[in-house]
């Protein structure tokens, strides 16, 4: 049995939705100002609005993003980031490199870091 173009494409479409949001079926929690650094794992830039920390083995991701505009912030782009003590904290300071050039952006400020947690599938609904 061979399977048409479309009908490989309609079975694709699902697959290639899911991993273009990494934040899909989690469920946002509380901003928070700061997160710890020492249990995670990023920068991920995501797009010019969405920077990503994953927590552990992946099952929280926090998210922030550049207070204002950020000039250059884009995936593959490498963030610079100013770290003071063990933590991240909303308004720290972090400068774009962009692939191929040696001088970073201007500074840029983080804003809060927002909480996505995967849902525990292994709990019984009350």
């Amino acid at each position: 049995m061979t399977l048409r173009p479309l009908a490989l494409l309609a079975l694709a479409l699902p697959l290639l939705a899911a991993r273009s949001d990494p934040l899909a079926g989690r469920i946002a929690g509380e901003p928070q100002r700061c997160i710890t650094l020492s249990s995670t794992n990023g920068p991920s830039t995501i797009d010019a609005r969405t920077i990503l920390y994953t927590e552990g083995a992946g099952r929280r991701i926090w998210k922030t993003g550049p207070v204002g505009d950020c000039p250059s912030l884009e995936p593959l782009t490498t963030l610079i980031v100013d770290v003071y003590g063990g933590q991240l904290c909303r308004n720290d300071r972090f400068r774009v490199l962009t692939p191929g050039t040696t001088i970073p952006s201007a500074y840029c400020r983080f804003t809060e870091f927002t909480p996505y947690t995967r849902p525990d599938r292994t709990r019984k609904p009350d």
